[in-house]
């Protein structure tokens, strides 16, 4: 009987359970939360230190200058390159290492990294440092499997994916780290779920709305002209006009949840009037309030369409409603992207989790962006998707988890994808 090809791959990944649930609380460990940015130099230094006793060259980029960078947070970003035994092309998996604040409801200590049940527990437990340590283990053992791989296989740990990447694959890919022919391919450990392959995401504009109105004091409002009022005015003529337009709007992209394949508005926040002092209000009519907003975008909408029928219904209220005078300010915009789903990072990775998990992978589309906005739009490279252990619901989450049965599975079909595409079988 024939033995199949993967079968001491996927042994020797078996044998290194123990390692990866050891490599993944390490990482948990680290708190490094952003904001402010805690911990990003120890975090890079240890995934350095262990990368480069395996024989890969290890380069650490500050992202100076990029937004919260400063003495006490620098932006430190850790790039490990190994090349092969021949000529070939580039696999790079790419993690984030920041997670977001922990927030109230845990019942455990989210930086202890408990074990308990199959799962480890802690914030980045999900998203995404167990997706990190799978794609570490996929490769050492790929090194180990005794095969003489060609190309090259890259690992990096970047910062501040969680506020929009700018001191971490933006600043990378500005400077060429992720585009052809330095990098081929690009595999994103997000948690999207186990048999999924994520092929791109939405888009995302935030603006924010301000209306403008005249103080008086607030015994004598008449006196005045009131912001909070003419914001009213704004959100009702949302709701009533442009709500039930998004509403209609499906897209051909297949973004999770199935929700999400609307087009969206969010209204973050909003802020009018003076600050409270002591506890008190201020007794005064609001001469300004601010509104902002969220519009996620599908990818058969433009960018010009959606910043459009916002504007023109500001414009409807300037000619309608006594008083009533805006701004409109972009503050961020990601244009939609999604990869080709029959591309060579695609579907190595679809057959790899057929192979290993037994089903046939979901292609799905993430109705958020992360860093493959970036690696596309700056980088210019599209082979790019995101694959990774981890229940996409539990991120961000009081008591967030990963699987460590995932773990193991999704670090063999990193592990087979990224072989194949080194040898060009995909």
């Amino acid at each position: 009987m024939t033995r199949d090809p993967w079968e001491d791959l996927f042994a020797m990944i078996d044998g290194r359970r123990g390692e990866l649930v050891d490599l993944a609380q390490a990482l948990i460990r680290f708190p490094t939360v952003n904001p402010p940015g805690e911990a990003y130099r120890p975090c890079a230094e240890f995934i350095g230190r262990r990368l480069s006793a395996r024989g890969f060259a290890v380069e650490y980029v500050h992202a100076a200058g990029t937004p919260g960078d400063s003495e006490r947070h620098p932006r430190i970003n850790v790039i490990a390159r190994r090349d092969g035994a021949a000529r070939g092309p580039c696999v790079h998996f790419n993690s984030h290492i920041d997670v977001v604040q922990t927030g109230a409801g845990w019942t455990l200590d989210p930086f202890a990294a408990i074990l308990k049940d199959g799962k480890i527990y802690g914030r980045g437990a999900c998203d995404m440092k167990g997706g990190l340590a799978a794609s570490i283990i996929a490769v050492e053992a790929l090194i180990d499997s005794g095969a003489s791989l060609p190309g090259t296989l890259e690992i990096s740990g970047t910062v501040d994916e969680e506020s929009g990447g700018y001191g971490g694959v933006h600043y990378l890919a500005e400077r060429g780290w992720f585009s052809p022919p330095r990098v081929d391919h690009v595999i994103i450990p997000e948690p999207l779920n186990v048999d999924r392959v994520c092929i791109g995401h939405r888009g995302v504009w935030w603006a924010e709305i301000e209306t403008h109105g005249r103080m008086a004091h607030g015994s004598m409002p008449f006196l005045g002209d009131c912001a909070v009022r003419h914001m009213n005015a704004v959100i009702d003529r949302l709701e009533r006009d442009l709500y039930p337009k998004l509403v209609a709007r499906r897209t051909s992209m297949p973004v999770v949840p199935s929700g999400a394949r609307h087009s969206t508005l969010n209204l973050n926040s909003i802020h009018g009037g003076q600050a409270e002092s002591l506890g008190y209000p201020a007794p005064c009519v609001p001469d300004s309030c601010r509104l902002v907003i969220d519009r996620r975008v599908l990818i058969e909408e433009s960018m010009d369409g959606v910043k459009s029928e916002v504007r023109e219904l500001l414009e409807q209220l300037v000619r309608e409603r006594e008083g009533f005078t805006y701004d409109l300010r972009d503050i961020f915009e990601v244009q939609p992207t999604m990869a080709d789903r029959n591309g060579p990072v695609a579907r190595s990775t679809a057959a790899a989790i057929r192979r290993v998990i037994g089903r046939e992978a979901e292609f799905v589309c993430s109705p958020g962006t992360y860093d493959q906005k970036h690696i596309d739009r700056i980088g210019k490279l599209r082979d790019c998707i995101a694959y990774g252990p981890g229940i996409l619901d539990l991120a961000h989450q009081p008591d967030e988890y990963v699987l460590i049965e995932d773990m193991v599975n999704s670090a063999k079909v990193m592990a087979m994808a990224a072989r194949s595409l080194l040898f060009g079988t995909a």
